[in-house]
Parts: C-alpha cells; structure tokens; sequence
C-alpha cells in the first residue's frame, strides 16, 4: 500500500507545515507517495526525535457519525 501526499488539499497545510516531515525533508511538493517501508522508516525517524510526524489531514466526504 502507497500513501499518497498532496500538500494542496491538506487540510492543515499552513498551519503545520513548518512541523511535517514532508516538509522538513523535502520541503513543500505538490504531491509525493510513500511506500509501507518508507512509511515505517519514517515513523521511526519520528519517534527516535530525527523528524518531525507526518501531520497531513484530509477531509472525508461523508463520515459515518454514529449518535451516543
């Protein structure tokens, strides 16, 4: 499985781009894939303190939102 990043429809780009690890790596592209092995060494580099996380967030077109 590849994620797929597209910095133009993030939904918090601007506010935390300055804290992505896309951004600190790269800097802003325009959209940029990742496979399952360079999403974990990624994960890894976060949590060792190497890079900031991925902060990426997308909108989801019709959440289920179950009531309490």
């Amino acid at each position: 499985m590849t994620i797929r990043i597209d910095c133009d429809s993030c939904l918090v780009r601007g506010l935390h781009c300055h804290d992505c690890v896309v951004t600190a790596l790269l800097g802003p592209p325009p959209e940029l894939g990742f496979d399952d092995d360079e999403q974990k060494a990624l994960g890894v580099l976060a949590e060792s303190g190497l890079v900031p996380p991925l902060r990426m967030v997308t909108s989801v077109p019709n959440p289920d939102i179950e009531s309490a």
